[in-house]
């Protein structure tokens, strides 16, 4: 499994991943998550402020790839952010400096996940 689907799975997106996920307080069992999920977005938002809401921790997800991959229980140190960074086609000049390539991977996870079915508000894509 990609680093990527990682975070997918983490969220409950996908069909695949949905179907592992656990089902959602007051959505009958009987529902079948794949054909929920590849029908209906997945709010990221609403998801990852519930995530940080109970957490201990104060991460600043919206803004932090770092504190996001933490919020999600996701390995977040530096070569495995390098790790997703190369796997989402980061531009080599900016992998040498850890914090150019922390604000691009901070993006382009929050737009593939929009690709991918997660409903991502246009100012946390700006």
């Amino acid at each position: 499994m990609s680093f990527f689907s990682s975070i997918l799975s983490k969220l409950g997106i996908g069909s695949a991943e949905a179907a592992e996920a656990p089902p959602v307080i007051g959505q009958p069992s009987a529902t079948p998550a794949p054909v929920a999920a590849a029908i209906s977005e997945v709010d990221v938002v609403s998801k990852l402020a519930g995530m940080a809401a109970s957490n201990p921790e104060k991460l600043n997800w919206k803004t932090s790839i770092v504190d996001m991959l933490k919020l999600l229980g996701l390995d977040s140190s530096l070569s495995s952010r390098k790790e997703l960074a190369a796997e989402l086609g980061c531009p080599a000049e900016k992998m040498g400096d850890s914090a150019q390539m922390n604000m691009w991977l901070h993006k382009a996870v929050l737009q593939k996940l929009a690709q991918n079915g997660g409903n991502i508000p246009k100012e946390l894509l700006d």
